[in-house]
């Protein structure tokens, strides 16, 4: 690599990187060190053909997407997140604050399966047709539909919670006025 690619290189990392970790820690289930470790590999291998990409931030997230199908698909055994005590839902929903929420999502995403994880973070977080999500991984659109509709149902099984939260957020949206006052028409 040359010095002008390096600086590139070094340049994009600098300002992108936090942005891609985020994204690499929705896609582990919050386990930032595998995130960390996760998002260097997909460095290291876009490094190797800087000078040939076009659109280093979608190369990278590509290469973020595929690595992690493949993590799932090696079967490896999953890790189980222990904690002293179990959670208690929070007494008030509407004083939970952005980082309980936060919290509250990332433990839910932790405990699906690494499939249904990889389709909720692309088709929410990244915000991709079921098309794009569909060709990032390899299968049909049909399946991308059923594993959504299936992790969909299971997150709020595992943290009914944030579907009372999400009413809430709802219910609290201003409401457009139902006061129709008569506008007079002058011919």
């Amino acid at each position: 690599m040359d010095a002008e690619a390096q600086d590139s290189f070094r340049e994009f990392v600098e300002n992108r990187s936090s942005a891609l970790l985020k994204t690499a820690v929705l896609l582990t289930g919050g386990d930032r060190h595998a995130a960390e470790d996760l998002l260097q590999n997909a460095l290291i291998k876009a490094a190797g053909h800087w000078y040939r990409i076009d659109e280093p931030e979608a190369y990278v997230r590509q290469i973020l997407y595929r690595q992690q199908v493949s993590r799932w698909r090696l079967k490896w055994r999953r890790r189980e997140l222990t904690v002293a005590e179990p959670p208690e839902p929070g007494a008030n929903p509407d004083a939970a604050s952005a980082a309980e929420l936060r919290l509250l999502m990332r433990g839910a995403l932790a405990r699906l399966t690494a499939r249904q994880r990889t389709v909720l973070v692309l088709r929410y977080f990244e915000d991709l047709p079921e098309a794009d999500v569909a060709r990032i991984l390899g299968c049909s659109v049909g399946t991308v539909r059923s594993t959504t509709h299936r992790s969909l149902a299971r997150l709020r099984t595992l943290a009914p919670e944030l579907t009372a939260l999400g009413r809430q957020a709802v219910d609290a949206r201003p409401q457009p006025s139902r006061d129709f006052s008569p506008v007079e028409v002058r011919p």
